[in-house]
């Protein structure tokens, strides 16, 4: 038996399965769907990680900047991993400042401070004096423009041979007493990939001056032609600098060993318009590559 609708314009019709259908009008069912798209529409949450596909996070390029894109923070695990990503570098750099900082100090207490060095001493002689107190590590002599003695710092294994090294205070090294202190600075190392690599390039070394100071208005053929008059025949000169500083660095490289020893006196002597620096190398002048070195 069919039921009839109480609504105008429905049509409700019991079939034998006892199912309901109902007939509604054209205009009617346009608007029931588009009625209910809107309200579903506004139960949504625009700030939901699925607003935007999984590849859009990692491929942001193709539309457009990541950082406009709205982002829910507790709900965007990617969010979420770029915070403890962060956190985790924080950490990491703090961690490695207070490392970095302890090594240091370590390092501090194991040098001492030496003054007062003839001219004509070598880091080798140097670091032999303080060798029967521990293992040196290092050694560098350094100019003083101020004084025609020079001035070093010596790095020890450990603490107890810098402890012990303080009592050579005194000792008649060439022609003068030395004055042993505490340091109050570390030695800066050097690169490791500057380094010599083989016996040439270590008789290189005995023959090259690592200049500091010099006048930015100098050029490298005054640089050169300094050296050459005052200590002999210059090979290869290599000058550097950079818009940070003020001064700019030379390392020199002599035809002999005995003129890079003379040129140890040209501390304190002015080129340009301030007084160079003068101290052996560590590292010897390799050609470049790209373009020859001014010789």
């Amino acid at each position: 038996m069919a039921a009839v609708a109480d609504k105008p314009g429905e049509a409700a019709v019991a079939n034998g399965n006892n199912n309901l259908v109902v007939e509604t009008s054209k205009s009617e069912s346009k608007e029931f769907n588009v009625q209910k798209l809107v309200d579903m529409f506004t139960k949504l949450n625009p700030l939901a990680k699925e607003f935007f596909p999984s590849y859009y996070y990692h491929n942001p390029t193709k539309t457009g900047d990541f950082n406009q894109v709205p982002v829910n923070k507790q709900g965007n695990e990617n969010y979420s991993n770029r915070r403890r990503r962060s956190n985790y570098s924080q950490g990491n750099r703090k961690l490695n400042g207070k490392a970095f900082r302890a090594q240091r100090d370590d390092s501090i207490r194991r040098t001492l401070y030496v003054s007062d060095i003839d001219q004509n001493i070598t880091e080798e002689q140097l670091a032999g004096l303080f060798s029967n107190c521990g293992q040196v590590v290092d050694c560098r002599i350094c100019g003083d423009p101020r004084s025609v003695l020079r001035f070093a710092f010596v790095e020890f294994a450990d603490e107890e041979g810098a402890r012990a090294a303080l009592n050579l205070g005194g000792t008649m090294l060439g022609f003068y007493p030395v004055r042993v202190l505490p340091s109050k600075t570390a030695i800066l190392p050097v690169n490791p990939t500057f380094l010599p690599r083989s016996e040439d390039e270590r008789e290189m070394c005995t023959r090259t001056v690592y200049c500091t100071n010099i006048d930015k208005k100098v050029s490298q053929a005054e640089v050169k032609n300094f050296f050459e008059s005052a200590c002999g025949e210059v090979t290869c000169l290599r000058l550097l600098g950079d818009n940070v500083h003020s001064t700019r660095i030379a390392f020199v490289e002599f035809a002999m060993a005995e003129s890079a020893i003379v040129a140890l006196n040209c501390s304190g002597m002015v080129l340009g318009t301030q007084p160079i620096r003068v101290s052996p190398s560590k590292t010897p002048v390799r050609p470049r590559v790209t373009r020859p070195i001014s010789c």
